[in-house]
């Protein structure tokens, strides 16, 4: 264990993503502490916390991805159960932040889920959260605790320097990721476009122009998360017509409903774009999983940023 003013750091996960929990813990030379989650016949989830956690500086790893209800409610759970053994401190670990885009009001009696959840994460007993690329960073605002917001563009970043790729033009979907975006160009010191789409259901998208040169250069399609694929796929095929010579996917949170993997596969075998390049905030399937498809391990990050944390020192050093 690592301590730190007498108190000792314990890392706990839930079901949703226990191979990421157990890298982070590989870095850090710990291991995960000991935790049943079950079940009552009825399906309502028990938790049983397993080890004494007086006093600790308790980490809960936990990512609310598919069954998002299951994984919220484990989470939820999980921090109660801790609160109520006087853990001294507890850190939800959040790589993916569920119920993200509904962030404001867009028509008339419609929720903000982003606020509920932070409700409910510090009702429960959380004092602090430690995520990964919000859908929405003012989602930070939601929360009367500290939100360590990390961000996956330096890994990816990185892996795209190794391809030495020529003439790369950084594209952001929408105007809405534009920051993203040029974020995410820094790390690459390329220029940016943007997709002008319009939504015109949840599920359709329509692209209406592209702002930018795209013409024989490579394009990055940048994104917080893949769900459906609809808007990288229609982003692709509208950058295909602008005369992009080759295209590359990048995204933080594999989310891949349905039907993304189906899109996905037919649009590479029919060579629309090169790669889908995301991360392991959220467990890929087997059955979703493709050969274009490129994870990347965020586990030493989430490491780091726990050590730091635990020893109070700064989270924003680790990307100057």
């Amino acid at each position: 264990m690592i301590a730190c003013d007498n108190k000792e750091l314990q890392i706990f996960s839930g079901n949703a993503n226990r191979p990421l929990a157990k890298e982070i813990v590989a870095h850090l030379g710990t291991e995960l502490g000991k935790a049943k989650v079950s079940r009552f016949p009825d399906g309502e989830l028990q938790v049983k916390i397993d080890e004494n956690v007086r006093g600790g500086d308790v980490f809960v790893i936990q990512p609310t991805c598919h069954p998002v209800h299951d994984h919220l409610m484990e989470l939820l759970v999980m921090i109660d159960a801790l609160h109520r053994a006087s853990a001294g401190r507890i850190t939800a670990v959040i790589p993916y932040y569920s119920y993200a885009r509904q962030d404001r009001k867009t028509r008339p009696r419609e929720p903000i889920t982003a606020k509920l959840v932070a409700n409910l994460l510090v009702k429960a007993g959380a004092v602090r959260i430690l995520t990964m690329d919000l859908h929405a960073g003012q989602i930070q605002g939601f929360f009367d605790i500290p939100v360590d917001h990390l961000e996956a563009a330096p890994i990816l970043a990185d892996y795209f320097k190794t391809k030495d790729l020529s003439k790369v033009v950084v594209v952001s979907p929408d105007v809405g990721g534009t920051a993203r975006a040029r974020n995410f160009a820094g790390y690459l010191d390329k220029p940016i476009a943007i997709i002008d789409k319009y939504r015109s259901s949840e599920t359709n998208v329509e692209v209406m122009h592209i702002v930018g040169n795209v013409k024989d250069r490579t394009a990055i399609i940048v994104d917080d998360m893949i769900d459906t694929a609809g808007s990288i796929i229609k982003g692709s095929q509208a950058l295909m017509e602008a005369g992009a010579k080759e295209i590359f996917i990048c995204a933080t949170h594999p989310v891949f409903a349905n039907p993304a993997r189906q899109r996905m596969e037919k649009h590479w075998q029919e060579n629309l774009f090169k790669e889908v390049v995301v991360t392991n905030t959220i467990p890929i399937p087997t059955e979703k999983q493709l050969p274009c498809i490129k994870a990347l391990s965020v586990s030493k990050l989430f490491a780091e940023a726990i050590k730091r944390i635990h020893f109070n020192q700064s989270i924003s050093a680790l990307f100057r």
